[in-house]
């Protein structure tokens, strides 16, 4: 890895950091609804953010966040937000955002905020760069408190307490504040109060007891890189097998499963690893690849799905299980939420080619900059802490309209509103074809038919789409500019005085996604981008 890559990547693993949550939610898998590339339908809007840094609370989509890094849902379905580079814990209910813990108070002479720490009530308390958070049954929401090299607890009333660590940086096991760590960057709460945290950049696994007692769980990493000549810094290290003798290379996200066992997202090894806590073992559970032992701090990146066993990740940071037993992956510089099941990984949402952006919009097109976490709410939903974006998205499954039944006839939806048609329509040589007119009017555009050529001409915004009656092919005509003519496999037909298209060809040249439901014998139309609500 060049020099520039590798400062690069550890500001990354700095700033976009990862928490995790536990909780439950609808099987993703088994009941969401698939398209023709067997990919999970799913929709992403924007849930709070302006997208603008800073810390102004108030509205969802008018609130400032400054890369936040963190997310966890309390059992009152609030969702709390480790702002990261604001050193507050932000709290999002009832569609607005507020503070629930740390405090504004001083900027650098570049601007931006400073932390510090300090236990207190909320109001009075300091945080410096919080990144993961995990909450309990309680209420309590344990924060990993990176800057600080601490562990924190915000309980109910809003008191913040440091519950181990003493904010300096170190590796030292012992009871609270005797305890030491080096850039903690999440935790997770199990059902009888063990936490347990990410020692990032000590390269360890590190549980607290009830009492307060800090235990280090694996082997240290004894790996030395050589970054610049003649200069060796410490780095991570990589081994499977029992746990006292397990390696990781900078931990950065942590899950708990129906089991009490742990997922760990191995960043720097570009894995995701398994801690069957009762068996002592550590397993990798997804991702490939292997750091040259004295030139590389980190496995090089990369991006495949398929078997988990031959996958690539990109500095995969934050993890969630889903009540199907799945883990959800936000793999930071892929720029994409992975879903890792039964033995496959495939991409949830993020475009194709892992381009950095903020569309909101289906699966394959809407875009993320750096997502550091994920959090799985108990409808299904997941929400995503889209870090460079200064957002919280939200990925719902694509539900179709509650009119919607399996009674056999063919039907017509537009994102989530069903197409009404005064003539059927009908499947011809394996295509759903509609009624032109009802189609046209549904999306806005204007019909013309053309005697001498026989052509059905549907015209918006200066584009024409150009199909013809009885003959195959489709073109695209775009202010007066006529396209190729694009073979089809169907044609239209006039059949009692209606001119009946396939409403594949015609969608899609307009740019609308097309799926098809078997089950209710569904054509599904989809704007593949959105713009967030103001």
């Amino acid at each position: 890895m060049k020099q520039a890559v590798k400062i690069i990547a550890l500001s990354l693993i700095a700033s976009a950091l990862a928490g995790g949550s536990g909780a439950s939610a609808a099987a993703l898998s088994t009941d969401g609804l698939r398209g023709s590339d067997n990919r999970l339908l799913l929709q992403v809007t924007t849930e709070a953010g302006s997208g603008d840094m800073g810390n102004l609370n108030g509205a969802r989509l008018q609130a400032n966040f400054r890369l936040p890094n963190g997310l966890t849902a309390g059992p009152d379905g609030s969702v709390y937000v480790a702002d990261t580079r604001n050193h507050e814990i932000r709290k999002l209910s009832d569609g607005r955002v507020s503070t629930a813990a740390g405090i504004y108070y001083q900027k650098d002479g570049k601007g931006m905020p400073i932390g510090g720490l300090l236990d207190g009530k909320s109001d009075m308390s300091l945080l410096s760069q919080p990144t993961g958070l995990a909450a309990d049954a309680a209420g309590n929401v344990y924060v990993a408190d990176t800057g600080n090299h601490a562990i924190r607890r915000i309980d109910p009333s809003g008191q913040v307490t440091t519950i181990a660590g003493d904010g300096i940086m170190g590796s030292k096991d012992g009871q609270g504040a005797q305890a030491r760590f080096q850039g903690p960057r999440d935790v997770a709460v199990a059902a009888d109060g063990t936490i347990y945290v990410a020692d990032t950049l000590n390269h360890l696994i590190r549980s607290i007891s009830p009492a307060g007692a800090v235990k280090t769980l694996n082997a240290a990493s004894d790996r030395y890189v050589e970054v610049s000549k003649g200069q060796a810094a410490p780095a991570g290290d990589y081994a499977d097998g029992a746990l006292a003798s397990a390696k990781f290379n900078e931990p950065s996200g942590l899950a708990l499963d129906a089991q009490g066992n742990l997922y760990v997202s191995d960043t720097g090894n570009q894995r995701i690893r398994y801690i069957d806590l009762v068996q002592g073992t550590v397993s990798t559970v997804a991702g490939i690849g292997q750091a040259e032992r004295l030139t590389e701090l980190y496995v090089p990146g990369g991006y495949a799905d398929g078997a988990a066993a031959t996958v690539a990740f990109n500095f995969p940071l934050g993890l969630a299980v889903t009540e199907e037993g799945g883990l959800v992956v936000a793999d930071s510089q892929n720029h994409s939420i992975r879903y890792v099941l039964d033995g496959q990984v495939t991409t949830l949402a993020g475009t194709p080619g892992q381009w950095t952006g903020e569309l909101d919009g289906i699966e394959a097109y809407a875009e993320f900059q750096r997502p550091s976490d994920v959090a799985v709410l108990p409808d299904g939903g997941i929400l995503v802490a889209d870090s460079y974006n200064n957002k919280i998205r939200l990925l719902q499954p694509y539900r179709l309209p509650a009119s919607i039944t399996a009674d056999g006839s063919v039907k017509v939806v537009l994102d989530q509103r069903q197409i009404a048609f005064d003539a059927m329509p009908e499947i011809d040589n394996g295509r759903t074809m509609v009624p032109v007119r009802a189609i046209t009017e549904a999306l806005g555009y204007e019909v013309k038919f053309d005697d001498d050529t026989r052509a059905v001409r549907l015209a918006k915004a200066g584009v024409t789409i150009e199909l013809y009656v009885d003959r195959t092919g489709v073109k695209r005509i775009q202010d007066g500019v006529e396209g190729q003519l694009k073979e089809t496999d169907t044609a239209p037909y006039i059949k009692q005085d209606r001119t009946y298209v396939p409403i594949r060809f015609f969608a899609e040249e307009i740019g609308l996604d097309v799926q098809w439901d078997n089950v209710t014998r569904t054509a599904i139309l989809r704007s593949p981008t959105t713009i967030a609500a103001p």
